[in-house]
């Protein structure tokens, strides 16, 4: 297979920012000087997921403004923000204060769907109105009005000595263009391109037209593309785990093989009522993940990545593995350290 023919435009990475109950700082420095050996490695963009009653990044957005003033290039995303867990109005009110804060560089993705275990936390999150709440893409729409600037309210002007705005403020100007849907079926791939946002693929797809990974994950991102105004230049980031093992430790390549092999069942087949297909984790040398990906037939279709960490490595495991990607990894994909960013 030849190598993928547009070389790697932004190259990025993801962290579940997972922290000690007992010492929950500890955890959250460690994101935070990870968020900046990435900008210091020339990483474009650096994303967190978002963890509810676990022990992982809860408040993605609290933790990107305090990332947002220990780096000044690299963007900062998030992958993804449950939609189902939040007040679409208070969420636009705190995106926009964050990119205004980073000077533009914020990414926020989100997702659809009733919060996890939505039976045991919905007396706690919506003591009156559990049975009223849409999860569906409704509330991702109100989101993006806000964030865009349609007007929250029918009042505005002064009253008394207090000036009232009718839109969801600060508005930060661009923000609109960097939202992002974390997608992994057909229809939610079609319904992010018609509202104009930019798709997130992760090592997670719906298994519908296809039971082979790489071509399910195509099918999306040319739906996406074929219903979004910008056509194929809209924007797709792809994100699978990755763990190249050039610089690191005969133990960590024990270890790394062994979380590996511990996932691989599951990529073998469809798994539960949802059908949902996993893909398998690359773990090896730069060399040879980047021949993987080069044969991957949705990895040839984008020029954006994200690339996830492993949820459950240490700190030091992390600074290995990100070296890796930017100092043989991208370089071997046609990245270029430091790229100037879009969007």
């Amino acid at each position: 297979m030849p190598p993928n023919p547009t070389p790697l435009r932004k190259l990025g990475f993801l962290t579940i920012g997972l922290f000690d109950g007992t010492d929950p700082r500890r955890g959250h420095e460690s994101t935070l000087e990870i968020i900046e050996l990435g900008e210091r490695l020339g990483f474009d963009s650096a994303w967190v997921r978002h963890r509810h009653l676990q022990y992982g990044i809860s408040s993605p957005i609290a933790v990107l403004a305090a990332a947002s003033q220990r780096t000044a290039r690299i963007e900062l995303g998030t992958a993804v923000i449950p939609l189902g867990w939040e007040n679409p109005l208070r969420l636009a009110e705190d995106l926009a204060t964050v990119d205004i804060l980073s000077g533009g560089r914020l990414n926020p993705g989100v997702s659809v769907g009733p919060p996890m275990h939505y039976d045991r936390v919905r007396e706690a999150l919506y003591p009156d109105t559990a049975e009223a709440e849409d999860f569906g893409h409704e509330r991702v729409r109100r989101l993006l009005d806000f964030v865009r600037g349609e007007p929250a309210t029918d009042f505005g002007g002064t009253e008394g000595f207090e000036v009232f705005s009718d839109r969801v403020q600060p508005v930060s100007p661009g923000l609109g263009g960097r939202m992002w849907y974390g997608g992994g079926s057909l229809r939610s791939a079609r319904w992010a391109g018609e509202h104009g946002m930019n798709l997130l693929t992760s090592s997670v797809v719906k298994a519908e037209e296809s039971e082979d990974f790489a071509e399910v994950q195509l099918s999306h991102i040319r739906a996406f593309r074929s219903r979004h105004p910008e056509g194929g230049r809209a924007r797709v980031s792809q994100g699978l785990v990755v763990i190249p093992t050039d610089s690191a430790t005969p133990g960590q390549r024990a270890r790394y093989a062994a979380y590996a092999a511990g996932r691989l069942p599951r990529t073998a087949s469809p798994q539960g009522p949802a059908r949902m297909l996993f893909a398998p984790d690359l773990v090896g040398p730069s060399e040879q993940i980047a021949e993987q990906l080069s044969a991957h037939a949705a990895f040839r279709e984008v020029t954006e990545v994200a690339f996830a960490l492993p949820f459950t490595f240490g700190h030091e495991d992390y600074v290995q593995i990100l070296t890796d990607i930017a100092t043989r990894l991208g370089p071997a994909l046609g990245w270029e350290p430091g790229a100037p960013r879009s969007g």
